[in-house]
């Protein structure tokens, strides 16, 4: 690196220790004062043997360090950074790590289960992506992990690969073990941080999904959306990917909206799902909540439940949080990916030379009691997305909630 470009990053590394310092809550809730000035002082004297990519994926460790899951760095919300992703796209489902969808020039490799990265196998490639992710718990670092084992840069950055340009995957497929190399494909598409946008198509992609020939569950048709509600059957199902309001609609009318349909239509079931939420503004949750509370015919166990997940995150934990606290609601689904009392609500810190974004948490909630001894909602029915249900397009959450016969079947 030449020596003006190391002083341009060393530059940077002190204003984002400095500024983290000064706009975090609290910067050492997880980690001590001398700790994080021991990885500043050892990454400023490493960078001038460093490539770029090598010195932003330190940066990042340093970040999520800090132990809680809104102070991060991440090259998906970011496009100074400019990292790329391979043709590929990978999702865990469970423990296992899959290719849910390639580019048609991988296409045989949709479906195929990850083994290794080089010579590391998937649990020790994601132990060293771990390092690069803010987390509130171990949710939260999958749903992140999985974007970044598709980034050459990162790969190469934390010595999972040897070439930048090469990555040399090893996969299970129905033909058997196969290797293949692949190559830095497209740059990394910036996304909102509010909804998941992981299962959306793309232009020239097959998802697993695609291959079913059925069509796509519930869940899936309405990524788009802010909120909407339909009725399955006896069944009212509400789908609500950001707490915020839409372009023609508040959360509070819609919440109204909710309060009449129940009243006049009487469903047996309502089931409000979280899944793709990854929050708002945690503010506008109280019309909906007070909704449900109203709905005296429908706040009964065994007749609200919610959707949860591991990418229930910030302000849709805040609306789990306060589903649990304030009604009968069944949780379903797989842990969410934060919990009741974290830091949160993000100001971004822009690097004045290579004009990254940190972010960093201002704000400490506390929607649980002051000792909790759990990290995450569990559900009371798991009913986690597995592998054949996604490629068979069925939904097990949904599907236990619609078999659900009322309070007596209720854990």
């Amino acid at each position: 690196m030449a020596p003006e470009a190391v002083r341009a990053w060393q530059d940077d590394l002190r204003f984002m220790a400095r500024e983290m310092e000064r706009i975090h809550k609290n910067l050492y809730h997880s980690i001590s004062r001398n700790e994080f000035a021991a990885s500043v002082a050892a990454l400023n004297s490493k960078i001038p043997v460093l490539e770029r990519h090598g010195v932003i994926v330190e940066m990042a460790k340093i970040v999520a360090s800090v132990g809680d899951g809104h102070t991060n760095i991440y090259p998906t919300r970011d496009d100074k950074i400019g990292f790329h992703t391979l043709p590929v796209a990978f999702t865990f489902f469970g423990e296992d790590l899959y290719v849910r969808a390639a580019h048609q020039l991988q296409r045989p490799l949709v479906g195929a289960r990850v083994l290794k990265f080089g010579d590391f196998d998937v649990h020790d490639a994601y132990a060293a992506v771990r390092t690069m992710v803010g987390h509130d718990n171990e949710q939260g670092v999958r749903y992140w992990a999985q974007y970044l084992l598709a980034m050459p840069e990162v790969l190469h950055a934390l010595h999972i690969t040897k070439s930048i340009d090469e990555v040399l995957l090893t996969v299970a497929t129905s033909r058997g073990e196969q290797r293949v190399v692949l190559h830095p494909f497209a740059p990394v598409e910036v996304m909102s941080g509010d909804t998941v946008t992981l299962f959306n198509r793309r232009d020239g992609w097959i998802d697993v999904r695609d291959l079913s020939g059925h069509p796509d569950p519930i869940w899936l048709r309405h990524t788009g959306e802010v909120f909407h509600f339909e009725h399955l059957g006896n069944l009212l199902y509400v789908q609500i990917n950001q707490v915020g309001d839409s372009a023609d609609e508040t959360l509070a009318h819609f919440a109204q909206r909710l309060h009449d349909e129940i009243a006049a239509s009487k469903p047996e079931k309502v089931a409000i799902d979280l899944r793709l939420n990854r929050g708002g503004d945690g503010t506008l949750i109280v019309p909906l909540v007070r909704a449900l509370i109203q709905s005296e015919n429908i706040d009964r166990t065994g007749h609200l439940f919610a959707i949860i997940g591991p990418a229930t995150f910030s302000a849709a934990q805040m609306l789990a949080d306060a589903l649990e606290k304030y009604t009968n609601a069944t949780f379903v689904g797989g842990p969410s990916g934060s919990k009741g009392n974290t830091y949160g609500d993000s100001r971004k810190i822009i690097l004045p030379n290579s004009r990254i974004t940190v972010r960093a948490a201002i704000y400490y909630w506390q929607d649980w009691y002051p000792a909790p001894k759990r990290n995450t909602i569990v559900p009371q029915i798991p009913a986690s997305l597995t592998f054949d249900a996604y490629r068979n397009n069925t939904d097990p959450a949904l599907t236990v909630i619609e078999n659900a016969s009322g309070a007596e079947s209720m854990p």
